[in-house]
């Protein structure tokens, strides 16, 4: 069975003493809540230059674990402004973000791109999030499910068997992500439906019920329970509610509640 996430990407926001109270608070929070390994899994992606401290505040906490939001193909070498897979992990970090759109958009990141990083962090033993995801236009003129098995028969090609299990898949709906627009529970079923059943295809069944597949786009507690309450949605990657302790907290709360 897959386990169950909600991971909080703040990409880049937060000053320094806000991020570092912000990390206590959700720690201090996960210590007080009935959470397990095996049941509902924490996950915090602040900024590359909070990594370290953030990792020291939460390396005593097994409900809470920090993630890097992106890492370099290269072990090291002349790459000005690179952060290796080593040296997050060296810093205490579990998991890294790869491929989200907006390193996709902004930033050149391939398909072929983000397969090399994928395969890096499995080298380096983190967990990849690896992030999929169609534009707007795409949803309209019905690409939608070509797009992302183009990334994700891409972005995961030469993975072993024996290495899949170890990543994480997140579908973020680039038309959701800090629009406001959220896509409807039965779209983001439909979407967590066609990647599980392709990961069976890639791999198979048994394999694809393992992996976590997450649900990223505006997700907020007031919509949540309806989300996390599809089938093969195994949790969210959330962004601007995460950056408040009070509603990225709710969202842990109502997470362990509703996620199976």
């Amino acid at each position: 069975m897959a386990k169950k996430i909600i991971a909080g990407n703040w990409k880049m926001n937060m000053e320094h003493a806000e991020a570092i109270l912000l990390v206590k608070e959700v720690a201090d929070f996960c210590k007080g809540q009935d959470l397990h390994l095996h049941d509902t899994e924490v996950i915090i992606a602040p900024p590359a230059i909070y990594l370290q401290e953030a990792s020291k505040i939460t390396s005593e906490n097994r409900r809470l674990s920090i993630a890097a939001q992106n890492c370099s193909e290269q072990d090291g070498g002349a790459f000005t402004g690179e952060i290796s897979a080593t040296m997050v992990k060296n810093v205490g970090v579990e998991a890294v973000i790869l491929g989200h759109s907006e390193r996709r958009q902004f930033f050149g990141d391939t398909n072929e791109l983000v397969n090399l990083k994928v395969k890096k962090a499995i080298e380096k033993g983190l967990v990849p999030i690896f992030c999929v995801g169609e534009m707007l236009e795409d949803r309209k003129n019905g690409k939608f499910k070509e797009v992302v098995a183009e990334q994700i028969n891409e972005g995961l090609k030469g993975i072993h068997r024996t290495e899949i299990q170890q990543v994480v898949v997140a579908y973020e709906p680039v038309w959701a992500i800090g629009t406001g627009e959220t896509a409807s529970p039965e779209q983001a079923q439909e979407m967590h439906g066609f990647i599980r059943n392709l990961l069976a295809k890639n791999f198979n069944s048994a394999i694809a019920m393992d992996i976590s597949i997450l649900y990223g786009g505006s997700v907020k507690p007031d919509n949540a329970r309806e989300l996390f309450g599809q089938p093969d949605v195994d949790g969210g990657l959330i962004g601007g509610a995460s950056l408040k302790a009070e509603s990225f907290n709710e969202l842990i709360r109502i997470g362990k509640e509703v996620l199976r």
